[in-house]
């Protein structure tokens, strides 16, 4: 469900380095048993020389499947373990009854344990070359197929794709590109558009500050003075205690490239709490309290403070999203650099195709201003991978907007979702429908039910339900 593409500059470089959405190992239990299994994939759909394989893991739970030609739920994963997407993809869960359908969620090449090249996976470029959306949708395809072969009962299934986030875009390109595959696909929070210049920048972290706006009088404000704050107290030593000791920080600024550090690891929290702002407690990213951009707003309603004690009221806000079980000893802003591997394979794909613009001009968002500089990423990208970034591959590949001629695709999005600024809000056909959820955040119609689901996502996943139930009635007619 979304790790998200957070694409927030690194070390201050306007659009350098996307930033992946860091998520609890411990995130949820199971929703429900599944046997883990692994299929043998080529490393390479698409030339002849290498013809060396690797095993991708994927997850199956059949307890409610019919077993002549019942449906397949099929789970396109996305940036990070599949054990964790599978343990927060509740709504399939919950609608495996209802449809007799298997599900199955398959992992993304590269993360998790599907690693091409084991532990040399993320060595260097020659290594993770094979790292791309176009050989994950075929290590998909072959999936679908190897399944529809060996279990009896299946081979005439309808298989319906579902993603959130990046898993989203997945299952909608896995339709256009395998519509004999695929009889459909759900894509939750999917930005689609977020490439080239099909949609305006800025509209990301516009939206992020309207959650704050909305949540709290003088709350995205206090946020908007607190750059100056910090940018005047960093440029002493003792400032930088100050700011040190004041967010607790496990390692303490040393200059001015730690306060840069420090000012994104800020702007990281404030996008994350919109994208995670549920109507209940939630355990997504961090343990948080219902509706958490409220209680992070009442630390934060008076902007004309002075600097210190304004900065004192930001650490109580973040000190909520990274602390709210209150077991941190201190917080660390070295989160947002990479550490596991999926990170690392994240930003190995933000600096090839999926290189999406966001900006930010202090005006209409509540950040410091940046511009989206192509160039600055391009130059990072090429030293930590010797690669370059191909701005509009993605357009090329996938149609940009200009998809029309497909069918079957839901795009839901939450209005309180950042990454709704990239993707589909209006219906293009009768068949690319578009779901908006008013009071949604990332992904909400992909959880589980939840007493507190306000009605837009109630009503969002009963659509969704009903155009999976005509797909697959229409499936069954073709046979």
């Amino acid at each position: 469900m979304l790790r998200l593409l957070l694409l927030l500059p690194l070390l201050g470089a306007a659009g350098a380095l996307p930033s992946p959405l860091r998520r609890r190992r411990s995130a949820s239990l199971p929703v429900g048993p599944y046997l883990t299994r692994y299929l043998s994939q080529q490393i390479d759909h698409f030339g002849f020389d290498e013809n060396r394989t690797f095993q991708q893991r994927y997850l199956v739970a059949d307890q409610n499947w019919k077993k002549d030609n019942g449906p397949i739920l099929f789970y396109t994963g996305n940036e990070g373990d599949i054990t964790w997407f599978c343990n927060n993809t509740g709504f399939m869960w919950d609608v495996a009854e209802e449809l007799n359908a298997m599900l199955v969620f398959a992992e993304h090449r590269y993360y998790g344990e599907s690693l091409p090249f084991g532990n040399e996976s993320f060595s260097d470029s020659k290594h993770l070359n094979y790292l791309t959306s176009e050989q994950a949708l075929a290590d998909f395809a072959v999936l679908v197929e190897y399944l529809k072969m060996t279990i009896a009962g299946a081979r005439h299934s309808p298989v319906i794709a579902i993603g959130g986030s990046y898993g989203g875009m997945l299952a909608a390109w896995f339709r256009m590109k395998y519509p004999h595959v695929v009889v459909g696909a759900l894509a939750a929070s999917a930005p689609i558009w977020q490439f080239g210049d099909l949609v305006p920048c800025g509209t990301f972290f516009s939206i992020v500050t309207n959650d704050f706006k909305k949540s709290g009088t003088g709350c995205s404000e206090s946020i908007r003075n607190s750059w100056d704050a910090i940018n005047h107290l960093s440029s002493t030593d003792t400032g930088l205690q100050w700011l040190s000791n004041t967010f607790h920080l496990c390692s303490p600024l040393k200059n001015l490239q730690d306060a840069a550090v420090l000012k994104n690891w800020l702007s990281e929290t404030w996008v994350n709490l919109a994208m995670v702002n549920y109507p209940y407690k939630a355990d997504f990213l961090q343990p948080l309290p219902a509706w958490p951009i409220q209680e992070v707003c009442k630390f934060l309603k008076d902007p004309s403070l002075s600097e210190k004690l304004l900065l004192q009221n930001v650490f109580q806000a973040v000190n909520l999203y990274y602390n709210y079980t209150g077991e941190a000893p201190c917080l660390d802003v070295s989160q947002t650099a990479t550490k596991s591997l999926g990170e690392m394979g994240w930003y190995y794909q933000a600096c090839t195709e999926m290189v999406m613009p966001l900006c930010t001009d202090g005006v209409h968002d509540m950040f410091e201003p940046q511009k989206w500089d192509f160039d600055a990423l391009s130059e990072e990208c090429y030293r930590m991978w010797g690669v370059r970034p191909r701005l509009s591959w993605i357009l090329s590949m996938y149609g940009g907007k200009n998809i029309s001629s497909h069918s079957n695709i839901i795009f839901s999005n939450g209005g309180l979702d950042p990454w709704s600024a990239g993707g589909v809000t209006q219906n293009i056909t009768n068949s690319l429908v578009a779901v908006v959820i008013p009071d949604g955040a990332h992904h909400l119609d992909l959880r589980s039910r939840n007493p507190l689901d306000p009605k837009s996502v109630q009503q969002a996943r009963a659509l969704e339900i009903c155009l999976m139930k005509q797909w697959i009635e229409k499936a069954r007619h073709s046979h």
